[in-house]
């Protein structure tokens, strides 16, 4: 959907990977699974701090398509975490007028998780505070791929023609097609990568990789960040007067 930032310089749109779990639970000689219980916690903290910053839409990468290789256990208890999460907030996100959405792939998920979504997302519909989208069984080159399937639907329906598609055009396609594109990405732990998160979408964002581990990313920190970005200079590929 193009540039967005917000007129005072904010950013409009903030995008985490949230990285560091299992190496924070096991620096403390827990299980991962504890440091992903952490990490779930740390969520309501920085979605409540995201007013209070000028930031209207966040975006959290939960659980990534790669992320199906890790252990049998560690899966499943991944998935748990997330029925309850889910289950746990949704009246909390209703109070706080918090619109929640999800992306990515939800064909392999279980049934259960499904139905939680499905209904997170209808009960929270109407809210008009804070949008945050989970990206959970995401994957930037998944979901492209997804569109440009969708996209070729129609145009062999006959519904978009070949010489209109465009680099506008895919968007409509994406999950993200509502939302737009993030101003600012953040991932901590001290990875300097993107693994495959918000691939067109984040074209021209900015970057933060930051050491913090994720259960330790405080609010003040995600304000830090939030504020430094107004004083980066976004030029889009133009050159300044």
């Amino acid at each position: 959907m193009g540039k967005t930032s917000k007129p005072d310089g904010g950013p409009r749109h903030v995008a985490i990977i949230m990285d560091g779990n299992g190496r924070w639970a096991q620096a403390r000689g827990r299980p991962r699974l504890f440091g992903h219980h952490a990490g779930a916690r740390r969520v309501r903290e920085i979605v409540e701090t995201c007013p209070d910053v000028g930031v209207d839409y966040l975006t959290i990468f939960a659980f990534s398509t790669e992320n199906w290789k890790r252990t049998q256990a560690e899966v499943a208890g991944l998935m748990s975490l997330f029925r309850r999460y889910i289950f746990k907030e949704m009246q909390d996100f209703v109070r706080q007028n918090v619109r929640v959405r999800f992306i990515g792939d939800r064909v392999k998920l279980d049934a259960k998780l499904r139905n939680l979504m499905d209904e997170a997302e209808a009960l929270t519909a109407h809210c008009t505070g804070t949008n945050l989208t989970i990206a959970l069984n995401y994957g930037g080159r998944d979901e492209v791929a997804r569109a440009t399937k969708r996209l070729a639907e129609d145009v062999a329906a006959g519904r978009l023609k070949p010489e209109n598609v465009d680099e506008e055009t895919l968007p409509r396609y994406l999950d993200t097609y509502v939302l737009p594109d993030p101003d600012l990405v953040i991932r901590t732990s001290g990875e300097a990568r993107i693994s495959n998160f918000l691939l067109w979408q984040s074209a021209y964002a900015e970057y933060e990789f930051i050491d913090t581990l994720w259960p330790d990313f405080t609010s003040e920190e995600f304000t830090r960040l939030v504020g430094a970005y107004g004083g980066r200079e976004r030029r889009f590929g133009a050159v300044p007067a």
